[in-house]
């Protein structure tokens, strides 16, 4: 009997909802500002029953680093800069997904360059970041067009020592993303040479550390529930979203409006498939000998913030 009551309470503290905390600080990171544009153009940074405290990264890799060190509790990434994350040990976990059209990231070359396709790049040098969608994208060109890695020579920097040496000629192309690809395209007048349709599967993440998921559950749960929210409303409003974002981050707004409506950027379910997919990036860098032991992704994934919660 007394187990049973015992166990009544566990299932009824178990399904109650976790309260957020007014005194609690949620140390957010975001890449380009693009996260808190998107909230305050949308509304969702009103009334948040705690504190969040932003911290801005260029790229990724850096923005991965800090979650495993603990330094932040969540952030946006994409799948490939999570792959590397997982890898190096850190002890995060995706918590909410979203999918945009993988137009949004491309190898460039100047507008001058004799690089006319993904066949030319045999020889050449390629920047991008290491550990970065950018970095899968020229893996993943290269492979589909039958050129090893040994015949080109990657150069790893963030994306403005990139942008120097793209300009410089320093490197023949850059493999990156968006906003970098549109404000190539639209100011520098850079052109693609190829891009991450059909071989990217246009997935990003807001990943959480393990303690903070502990931590800070009702935190991660309502922020997350923003975000959704936020890009929702994204969808049908980039004027906005492209002014409130050129206020935070200088970028024209014409550029930011190109990002957003050409990414079409929506929150989905964590689900088998999501998870599959990650395991074919994740399968693409072992094969490319870049990471050195074949990884199962599936840990990587916390499934207790559903997408209807958000």
């Amino acid at each position: 009997m007394h187990r049973l009551i015992a166990r009544l309470l566990l299932i009824a503290f178990s399904a109650a909802p976790f309260a957020a905390h007014a005194d609690t600080i949620l140390k957010v990171g975001d890449q380009q500002l693009q996260t808190r544009g998107i909230l305050e153009a949308s509304g969702q940074l009103k009334d948040v029953p705690y504190k969040i405290e932003w911290f801005n990264f260029p790229a990724a890799q850096p923005l991965g680093e800090a979650l495993n060190a603990g330094a932040i509790d969540v952030g946006g990434l994409g799948d490939a800069p999570l792959i590397f994350a997982y890898a190096a040990g850190a002890k995060v976990r995706a918590v909410a997904v979203t999918r945009s059209q993988p137009i949004d990231l491309a190898i460039i070359v100047p507008d001058q360059s004799p690089i006319k396709s993904a066949a030319d790049l045999k020889g050449k040098r390629i920047a991008t970041t290491r550990g970065s969608i950018g970095h899968y994208l020229a893996i993943a060109t290269l492979e589909r067009a039958g050129i090893k890695l040994s015949d080109v020579s990657l150069r790893f920097m963030q994306p403005a020592d990139a942008k120097a040496a793209l300009a410089s000629g320093n490197v023949d192309a850059w493999s990156t993303w968006d906003p970098y690809v549109a404000l190539a395209e639209q100011r520098d007048h850079d052109r693609s040479i190829a891009n991450g349709v059909n071989l990217s599967s246009g997935l990003s993440f807001q990943a959480a550390t393990e303690d903070s998921i502990k931590a800070k559950r009702a935190e991660i749960a309502d922020f997350l529930k923003r975000v959704a929210a936020g890009q929702r409303w994204a969808l049908s409003h980039p004027d906005e979203v492209a002014a409130m974002q050129s206020r935070v981050t200088g970028l024209p707004p014409e550029v930011l409006k190109t990002v957003y409506q050409r990414a079409q950027l929506h929150p989905i379910a964590i689900d088998d498939h999501v998870v599959a997919e990650q395991q074919k990036t994740a399968d693409l860098y072992h094969r490319a000998d870049v990471i050195k032991t074949r990884l199962d992704v599936a840990p990587s994934f916390d499934r207790q913030f559903p997408l209807d919660a958000q």
